[in-house]
């Protein structure tokens, strides 16, 4: 097939033309602006465009169909000559369901957790040699792509809740049609999009009821909203999880199964228990035996940028986090606090998208930081001016985040300076963000601390 990807520079869009590319489909791209690492690993399949920009002439009935990416915007020209020309056009989820209409689809879905549950799994599977595909929103260890399309008879996908594309406003996970699925847990994000939290938390009852009759439907008990959602659920198996036990000896923390056996994890934090349990049950329901899970997920290292270790001492260790959203604020925080009690914790969190940026989502935020001894929020002044979002004051800030040890920060080296000051004897730094705190660099930064 002929198969030209609008947009192609996405996290998933460059990875989902790579691996159209190695099943023998030829394959074209554009954008206006392709930033690394999509830059050079298109380039290293031939994929890059020639040039940037988006041009109406690439865009022919020679073509078989269309994949529009979300960053492009609805008066895109070659979008609207495909449209001229009646070219198939669909939204990567979309596609990505009809390449596994005849595989068991396993979907993670839930406002936090998803590329780390997804990625559990997808461990999992490669330790046993099970043969899948995947979709996942992050770089992980061992595999090559983020997305992956072969003959295999499973699929795993992280299931997001946003937009599909420009005109396909329903959000991706609508696209998938599981055989099993986890929702991890609802709390409100996306408040662009989803302006309430009732119609937030609809869209995942919507989603529950494209699991496929006879499915599986996996969810975290201890979600109120999942749980109502749990028993309007007919014709299919409804399994609620809380999350393992566990205990740490030695800052290491040690998984503790039903039988009392006990398994030395390379993760840390509640949150990440129970994102196992999960895992747990949807491998179970591919077929894997708990003795083949328990010994696969003690080499477990983690998603990309999920408690990434950026520096250990003796008395001292820093990471970097994903978590942005207030509820992946909270578990994270926490977790690092109670890997180490016994050590003083500073919390960064940089405030970076629709959502953290928007006055009106800034309450959710209170009690994010509690188990932070010393919190930290940043923002940027440029980056509210390139969001086009009315401007949020310090004092916003510390009315809602709600610690009594806040500082705010709007300049990356005042924030720096402020954690050059600490005495980093018996104290932990967390720094957590979608973004980079604009453009640190983590690693100089933390050498320069201890």
């Amino acid at each position: 097939m002929r198969i030209h990807l609008i947009a192609t520079g996405g996290a998933v869009m460059h990875n989902l033309a790579i691996a159209l590319h190695l099943l023998g489909h030829k394959v074209t791209g554009s954008d206006d602006e392709i930033y690394n690492p999509a830059r050079d690993r298109l380039a290293k399949h031939g994929l890059l465009p020639d040039t940037m920009g988006w041009d109406e002439k690439r865009i022919s009935t020679n073509l078989d169909c269309i994949i529009l990416g979300m960053h492009a915007r609805i008066n895109n020209p070659e979008l609207k000559k495909a449209q001229q020309l009646k070219i198939p056009i669909y939204s990567f989820p979309e596609y990505i369901y009809k390449e596994s209409v005849n595989k068991q689809r396993v979907v993670v879905a839930g406002s936090h957790g998803k590329t780390t549950t997804t990625s559990m799994i997808m461990h999992v599977l490669k330790e046993n040699q099970v043969k899948f595909d995947y979709l996942v929103g992050a770089q992980l260890e061992g595999f090559e792509t983020m997305v992956q399309l072969t003959d295999a008879p499973i699929i795993v996908l992280e299931g997001d809740e946003y937009l599909s594309s420009p005109i396909d406003r329903r959000p991706k996970i609508m696209h998938y049609r599981p055989q099993v699925t986890i929702i991890t847990g609802i709390a409100w994000d996306h408040i662009n999009v989803f302006p309430t939290f009732e119609g937030y938390v609809g869209e995942f009852k919507k989603y529950a009821k494209t699991v496929q009759k006879g499915g599986t439907f996996i969810y975290y008990a201890k979600d109120e909203h999942l749980a109502t959602i749990a028993k309007g659920i007919k014709n299919k198996e409804v399994i609620a999880y809380e999350g393992f036990g566990s205990k740490i000896k030695n800052g290491k923390t040690y998984l503790l199964n039903d039988a009392g056996d006990a398994f030395p994890l390379h993760i840390l934090g509640q949150h990440n228990l129970e994102n196992l349990q999960a895992a747990y049950h949807a491998c179970k329901k591919i077929g894997i035996s708990d003795q083949q899970f328990f010994a696969a997920i003690q080499t477990f290292k983690g998603a990309h940028k999920r408690l990434d270790l950026l520096k250990k001492s003796k008395t001292a260790i820093a990471y970097r986090d994903f978590a942005h959203a207030p509820s992946k604020v909270k578990a994270t925080t926490t977790a690092l606090k109670a890997q180490y009690p016994k050590r003083k914790l500073v919390a960064c969190v940089e405030l970076h998208t629709f959502s953290s940026l928007n006055k009106k989502f800034l309450p959710q935020y209170e009690g994010a930081l509690a188990e932070a001894d010393t919190a930290y929020v940043f923002f940027s002044k440029h980056t509210l001016k390139m969001k086009k979002l009315p401007p949020i004051t310090k004092d916003d800030i510390h009315q809602h985040f709600k610690h009594k040890n806040l500082k705010v920060f709007n300049h990356r080296g005042r924030l720096h300076a402020a954690l050059k000051r600490h005495n980093w004897q018996n104290k932990n730094l967390l720094m957590m963000s979608s973004g980079t705190f604009d453009k640190t660099d983590f690693t100089e930064l933390v050498h320069q601390l201890f």
